[in-house]
């Protein structure tokens, strides 16, 4: 018995052997085998360049700048290369006296490590300029490195800054989204730069070498080029950027200028900003002294902006009412300047009031008490329902990241945000844009071009992705109905711009026949017992009224929405009416509308 035992652990102990020599010959073969490649064959991975951005006419606004950065040789830090670490400095700095050698030896520390075998970054970017009358000196020295490494570049520096927006140095939760960010280093982080970063950025190309223990390259065995330089084609003419951008100077607000096919030829959101200071890293001050202005030079009001809408709103909701049973194109009111509802007097705006008053002198002359007593007959659903089919109240669905919904008040949002009962004051509140009532420029400029034709068009600034051409997107939200009694809106919005009692006319310069809107947006509440309203420009300014302008032109045959905010402006019109008029001449002047 003993004699088998000893059998069957002899036999037990070769078999193990056997099969762990077969583990270790065979099946590890090929891990054994890949392991041998990757110590020998390196794969390394090649940045793509930035796409370009262009204008309209092919005018470049956001480019690369050529230049290039400095790598240094690793393991100099370890004590018994401290004095080749020393000299190599000291020579980038005789040669290019303008590095900050602080800053090199920071950036060298912080990625040396005896399990890092690659070259490391010191100086992220050296221009063409400079760098080329040392170049073949600091080539010959073994132990630096320079690699071409373009920058982004604004040729229009502060022009349209909100709508191209900027790249600035990838963080960690973009390098995380997105693995291409960590060798590229930089990311779009707004505007279109953010929204098309995808397609701007590229892909990383690829070439396999041969190295040696000392991770020295042999040969190269293959490489494969990356995707890259992918331009991006824009409707924006930034001519005509440049010039809207000199008429807002020291001026707060948001302008669109967009064809009735949603594209976009110039949208601003003001003030602006350099893009450029954000490339290279903003300074603290810097940031401190923009990130604290009260004019939010960083929101894009464009699609960050949130609103009341005021009057502007009074052309769908007419369309609503003139097309809803209860009302009907008919209707009228006599306007006595105040409206008593419970223990509130609601009033209009202008204070002997308007009299008899239609649908048509409504828009023309803005009249309150008409919109006041026509959300009583209607009521907040059927009113709320209508301007969310109309495009508030949700996205537009423009190219810029991370656009803002606005808010059309009901009762279910009501319930929703704040578990609260509605009221009937705050239907009449949203009859005339106010109360909670929210929307955006870019909302308000995509409900304008609906009442100029129609059709509710998604607004988009890029022309041409690569070869592939943007096509116009179009939303049909009329009923038959609203269609045919649509021309009564239109007829009112230019007898705004045109009758002598429009609320826009005397405030008007323009050589085209335009059709709008105007709107006065009430920053602040107006106390109960103050009969005499104190005038715009005595209040103090961050409590005047946001001033609006929603337009489209030429009136006989529409070509273009413009749509003016100027922040704490007062009263739509007068501020807002000579800027109007302005881009309407240049665009006129431009070509882009035939005399």
């Amino acid at each position: 018995m003993k004699i088998k035992f000893i059998l069957f652990i002899f036999i037990a102990t070769w078999l193990a052997l056997l099969v762990r020599v077969f583990m270790l010959s065979v099946e590890s073969n090929t891990y054994y085998e890949k392991l041998s490649y990757d110590n020998t064959i390196k794969t390394e991975q090649i940045p793509p360049v930035r796409g370009e951005i262009l204008d309209i006419n092919n005018k470049p606004v956001a480019i690369n700048e050529l230049g290039f950065k400095v790598q240094l040789a690793p393991h100099l830090t370890l004590k018994k290369n401290q004095h080749i670490f020393d000299e190599e400095i000291n020579n980038l700095l005789k040669l290019l006296p303008n590095l900050d050698k602080e800053k090199m030896i920071k950036n060298y520390k912080k990625a040396d490590s005896y399990y890092n075998h690659n070259f490391i970054d010191i100086v992220d970017f050296v221009s063409y300029e400079e760098i080329m009358p040392v170049y073949s000196i600091l080539n010959l020295r073994e132990k630096i490195n320079i690699v071409s490494s373009p920058k982004r570049f604004y040729p229009y520096n502060e022009v349209a800054a909100h709508s191209i927006g900027y790249v600035a140095r990838a963080n960690k939760s973009d390098i995380k989204d997105d693995k291409l960010q960590e060798l590229i280093g930089y990311t779009g982080k707004s505007g279109i730069e953010k929204y098309y970063n995808t397609y701007l950025q590229g892909e990383a190309g690829k070439r396999e070498i041969k190295v040696n223990a000392n991770n020295q390259e042999i040969e190269e065995l293959s490489s494969e080029p990356a995707v890259e330089n992918r331009k991006l084609k824009l409707n924006i003419d930034i001519e005509l950027q440049k010039y809207i951008s000199s008429l807002f100077v020291k001026k707060s607000g948001a302008v669109v200028v967009m064809g009735l096919d949603g594209a976009i030829l110039s949208a601003s959101s003001f003030p602006e900003y350099d893009l450029n200071t954000f490339v290279a890293g903003i300074s603290h001050e810097e940031w401190d002294r923009l990130s604290n202005s009260l004019e939010k030079p960083f929101t894009n009001k464009l699609v960050h902006g949130l609103y009341p809408p005021g009057s502007v709103i009074k052309t769908g909701l007419g369309l609503i009412y003139i097309t809803a049973p209860e009302i009907g194109p008919n209707w009228g009111v006599y306007c006595t300047a105040s409206m008593p509802l419970g223990k509130r007097v609601f009033r209009c705006w202008k204070k002997d009031g308007h009299g008899n008053t239609g649908i048509t002198k409504a828009i023309r002359e803005s009249c309150d008490d008409y919109f006041y007593k026509g959300s009583i007959q209607l009521g907040i659903k059927k009113m709320s329902d209508g301007l969310i089919r109309y495009g508030l109240g949700r996205k537009t669905g423009v190219d810029l990241p991370n656009e803002f919904i606005g808010t059309v008040p009901s009762r279910e949002w009501k319930r929703k945000k704040y578990n609260k009962a509605w009221y009937i004051g705050e239907t009449v509140n949203t009859s005339i844009g106010q109360g909670d009532f929210l929307t955006t420029p870019m909302q308000m400029a995509q409900f304008t071009a609906l009442m100029a034709t129609a059709k509710l068009p998604k607004p988009h600034f890029a022309k041409m992705i690569g070869d592939e051409e943007v096509k116009p997107e179009f939303e049909e939200v009329l009923d038959e109905d609203e269609l045919r009694k649509l021309p009564i809106i239109q007829k009112a919005m230019y007898e705004v711009c045109n009758y002598p009692s429009g609320t826009a006319t005397n405030y008007l310069s323009s050589k085209v026949k335009i059709a709008g809107k105007t709107g006065t947006a009430q920053v602040v509440g107006i106390l109960q017992d103050i009969e005499e309203r104190e005038l715009e420009h005595e209040m103090e300014y961050y409590t005047r009224s946001h001033a609006w302008f929603a337009t489209y032109g030429p009136y006989e045959d529409p070509k273009y929405v413009v749509l003016v905010m100027v922040e704490h402006g007062g009263h739509g019109g007068a501020a807002a009416g000579k800027i109007v008029s302005n881009i309407y001449n240049k665009l006129l002047e431009m070509g882009y509308i035939k005399k």
